[in-house]
């Protein structure tokens, strides 16, 4: 199966530039036209019409779409499915958002294994967009995230939130947290922009992180305030040199599970899910 023609078409959809794809793909753009003239001999149809005002799809290229994303995501899938490790029953490709993982992983992965013993897991940190790309394609089976990025051949769900707090090393009222030794924090785009509504004193402050490690670590360095996982709020606040800014507001950030669409009603992901939510929910298993 020539893979490599079905991703080259995928790509072109999104790009509607035979340059862009070239670029993307690592190829030159002869062996994009060569890639998509081989896919239309194939299919007997032509797939794109090109013109001084750009490329497009045909009707037929139209019709292909949706059946080249699961093409592709059914080869992905099924090459995963024989490459299963030793003493395992199947093989379960898990994305989690990076703020999450630095601290949820280690109980939802054992919780993962009390509830699926035989399977073997592959588990990659990550961020929502490159998350809603390895489902698509299905190098990833499940993701948990901060930023759902729709598509039709996407599903989720929501399954809790996580509290941030804000922490400073200089002063414990919101009015007296400067600017210059402020991190601002864009976990998401819909996180940062509720801290611009509620702080917009301090959205241009000097650094700018997307993690809350990221944070902590130049906090601890540095000094000054910023937004924190709650968790992460405690550890500093516990070292004497922080304290909470107890008029600043709680930001929660919405969590969801991610799945490709066929996926959405198998057992193995509803039984995911579930475990994700009752974590969030602060009950057990």
């Amino acid at each position: 199966m020539q893979i490599d023609l079905l991703e080259t078409f995928l790509d072109l959809c999104e790009t509607r530039s035979f340059n862009r794809t070239a670029e993307r793909l690592g190829i030159t753009q002869s062996t994009v036209s060569a890639r998509i003239a081989a896919l239309e001999t194939a299919l007997g149809a032509r797939l794109f019409e090109r013109s001084r005002a750009g490329t497009d799809l045909t009707v037929e290229g139209g019709r292909f779409e949706g059946h080249a994303r699961s093409l592709r995501h059914e080869w992905n899938e099924a090459r995963r499915r024989i490459q299963v490790p030793l003493h395992g029953s199947q093989l379960v490709r898990l994305a989690i958002q990076n703020d999450l993982a630095a601290q949820h992983i280690g109980d939802w992965v054992a919780d993962f294994r009390r509830a699926l013993p035989e399977a073997a897991f592959y588990i990659e940190p990550d961020y929502s967009n490159q998350m809603c790309a390895d489902l698509l394609t299905g190098t990833q089976d499940f993701a948990v995230m901060f930023s759902p990025k729709p598509h039709p051949d996407l599903h989720f769900e929501s399954v809790g939130d996580v509290a941030y707090v804000m922490v400073s090393s200089e002063t414990d009222r919101l009015e007296a947290v400067q600017a210059e030794s402020f991190v601002f924090a864009h976990f998401s785009p819909a996180f940062e922009a509720m801290h611009r509504q509620v702080t917009p004193h301090l959205a241009g402050a000097a650094i700018s992180v997307g993690q809350s490690g990221t944070v902590a670590a130049l906090l601890t360095a540095m000094g000054g305030a910023g937004y924190v996982l709650e968790k992460t709020a405690e550890t500093l606040c516990a070292t004497g040199r922080f304290r909470p800014v107890s008029d600043a507001p709680v930001l929660r950030q919405p969590v969801y599970a991610a799945m490709h669409l066929r996926h959405r009603i198998t057992p193995l992901h509803r039984r995911l899910t579930r475990i994700i939510r009752r974590r969030l929910a602060g009950r057990e298993g």
